[in-house]
């Protein structure tokens, strides 16, 4: 089943020779645009939000971009649009090995095929109970079928909360070439984690000679959240302060994945520190919950006006401190 070449650059808008960091703002930019949260046309931001962290998964990541660079050129010198033999999904049986493509997921089939998770377990029979056919009946052994994999993007809400996600596999038959496309609903557990496998039973490759049919598994990949990184089941984010923020204290209001509250931020808070919340990060397992922090940095004003620059100083003049001198 070949599949359409994707422009990872062309979706963030930015050049082939574009730097760490202006894929990174091209991202957030075109993130925060298509969030479904603020989009006026909800479903179709929610299609670009996925083309967008799609594009930004393989190009953020060194090796994925080397991978994709090669692919690239290999392409428009006239490569067949299929993956290299083992990085798809397919089933060895007899007459050729099926295909499987995967709709739902959040990720698109090129990169499925190219840069997900979905090349097949092969099993051999004597490892599932293989037994002889009898007599001459022509039979083949019993064979347990293949299993098959694929990446899911999931959202740090559906961690949060759980989901059910309708998840389409088309199936191409080697020996037929009759494609048919099934739909599943697939419950996305609480407190899933990143790299976890969600198994969808009896789903995968058809089995040979009465054997039971094969598995699908979904590994899962959290989707880029502008307001925070996930360590674990704790989460990461960053609070800006002004400089008598710091010096003084104040109470700010925090986005958490649950709404907005109120951190209470000491006085004397250096920029680095992280302030900790507790329990309002993933959940792990059923009763707990990670915990969430904020690393403090300080922002000074691009503009003053008259006054401001007096008491500033006026700060210079009576303040003994000298960031210079060791503590």
């Amino acid at each position: 089943m070949p599949v359409d070449y994707k422009d990872y650059y062309k979706v963030l808008g930015v050049s082939a020779k574009a730097t760490d960091d202006e894929i990174k703002k091209a991202f957030r930019t075109l993130a925060r645009k298509y969030h479904p949260d603020v989009a006026k046309d909800k479903k179709s931001a929610e299609e670009k939000f996925k083309e967008v962290n799609e594009a930004n998964e393989v190009l953020s990541n060194p090796e994925s971009r080397r991978k994709y660079d090669q692919l690239g050129a290999d392409w428009k010198s006239g490569a067949q649009s299929r993956p290299p033999p083992g990085q798809y999904a397919s089933h060895a049986g007899r007459g050729g090995a099926d295909e499987f493509q995967f709709e739902g997921t959040g990720f698109s089939d090129f990169f499925e095929q190219f840069f997900g998770g979905r090349a097949g377990r092969t099993r051999g029979a004597s490892s599932f109970g293989a037994h002889e056919s009898n007599g001459d009946s022509g039979e083949s052994a019993e064979q347990r079928g293949q299993d098959i994999q694929g990446d899911i993007l999931i959202t740090l809400d559906e961690v949060l909360h759980g989901a059910m996600r309708a998840i389409s596999v088309r199936r191409a038959d080697a020996r037929t070439g009759r494609e048919e496309t099934e739909t599943y609903q697939v419950r996305v557990p609480v407190g899933v984690q990143a790299g976890q496998s969600i198994r969808v039973p009896g789903k995968g490759g058809e089995g040979l000679g009465g054997g039971r049919a094969g598995d699908i598994y979904l590994r899962v990949r959290y989707a880029q959240n502008l307001d925070w990184q996930t360590r674990g089941a704790d989460l990461i984010g960053q609070l800006e302060l002004a400089p008598w923020e710091a010096v003084l204290g104040t109470t700010v209001s925090v986005k958490t994945l649950e709404g907005s509250i109120s951190l209470i931020v000491p006085s004397r808070t250096q920029p680095g520190n992280q302030l900790r919340v507790r329990g309002k990060g993933l959940p792990i397992g059923t009763t707990k919950r990670g915990d969430l922090y904020v690393a403090v940095s300080i922002q000074l004003p691009l503009h003053i006006g008259k006054e401001e620059e007096r008491l500033w100083k006026e700060l210079a003049t009576v303040s003994a401190f000298d960031p210079r001198e060791s503590p």
